[in-house]
């Protein structure tokens, strides 16, 4: 059961004061070896950190020595009321400089209020030296984390940006392409190929509702079972799989839609401007993120797009 800090003891504040600079040097290393491949200058500053922090712990492990001997008794900050609950984040990988910057803020925050608090209820007046200075130390240390992103050079933080949009195109524009690209062009086949066959507007689009939510399902799963994401840095496979499946759904109702009109002729001409207008927005967002000439993007989207367009007409009218 938790206890009650204003129930500890001098003995019971120095050893939890032990166990959190142990813990957030940890965490510090943690950080920097999360973003050390990325963001090497913050990873640089982590890595301060932590040894700092380890700095700390050794201190405060001399003062428990010399006034009560070798053996310090396990008191953690779950084992105390008042401490904020953490996420472990730092096990996250790719970890997200943003994330690990705001938890640092946090966590010297805490770490500081702690000080203050320890400082009223000990009376050893080296102990309340000790944690004085540490107190101002945490202060600083407050300050820099807040700053963080200050602290980083004009050429540091370009590298991070582009670091940032690397992660960005790997794991929300691909996966997002990737399920838009198979929606619109993989039901094209049945949504034309029913169109032409039945002559009936309904009927066109509750085969393409079906395919699309079909093949979003599909896609979402397929995504999201690939790969966790911890290798590859592909990032959380649920929200992979979420923005593939719905990208992919999205890509194949936008021209199913048209067919709600009971005009068969206005519906199939909507969904044609419609499939245009699909195959631009893949073209564009390949040569926008993917660094594919437009010409080139164009040329690919557009020959398959057709192809796949025909055949489904080719069926249904046959």
């Amino acid at each position: 059961m938790a206890r009650n800090f204003k129930d500890l003891t001098e003995r019971e504040i120095l050893a939890l004061a032990i166990s959190l600079e142990e813990e957030d040097g940890r965490v510090y290393a943690d950080f920097a070896d999360g973003l050390r491949e990325s963001y090497p200058a913050t990873a640089k500053l982590f890595d301060d950190m932590a040894i700092e922090e380890s700095g700390h712990r050794a201190s405060l492990f001399e003062t428990y020595r010399t006034r009560f001997g070798e053996h310090i008794p396990l008191l953690r900050r779950q084992d105390v009321k008042g401490f904020v609950q953490r996420r472990p984040m730092w096990l996250t990988r790719p970890l997200k400089i943003a994330d690990a910057r705001k938890q640092a803020e946090l966590m010297e925050l805490e770490t500081r209020r702690f000080y203050q608090k320890a400082m009223r209820q000990v009376t050893d007046a080296g102990i309340r030296k000790l944690l004085g200075d540490l107190e101002e130390v945490e202060r600083k240390h407050q300050v820099a984390a807040e700053a963080m992103s200050e602290s980083i050079t004009p050429a540091d933080k370009n590298a991070e940006e582009v670091a940032q949009r690397r992660l960005f195109v790997l794991q929300i524009v691909q996966p997002g392409l990737a399920g838009l690209m198979d929606g619109s062009v993989s039901t094209l086949a049945p949504v034309f190929a029913a169109a032409f066959a039945t002559k009936s507007s309904h009927d066109a689009f509750v085969v393409g509702l079906a395919a699309s939510i079909g093949a979003g399902i599909s896609m979402a799963f397929a995504e999201a079972l690939s790969d966790d994401g911890s290798m590859t840095g592909r990032g959380r496979p649920m929200l992979r799989g979420a923005v593939t499946g719905l990208m992919t759904a999205a890509g194949g109702i936008g021209h199913t839609l048209p067919f709600l009109l009971a005009n068969f002729h206005a519906a199939f001409t909507a969904a044609v401007v419609i499939v245009a207008l699909e195959l631009a927005t893949i073209a564009w967002i390949r040569n926008r993120y993917m660094d594919t000439p437009l010409l080139s993007a164009a040329f690919q989207v557009v020959v398959g797009g057709v192809l796949v367009f025909i055949v489904g007409i080719w069926i249904g009218s046959s």
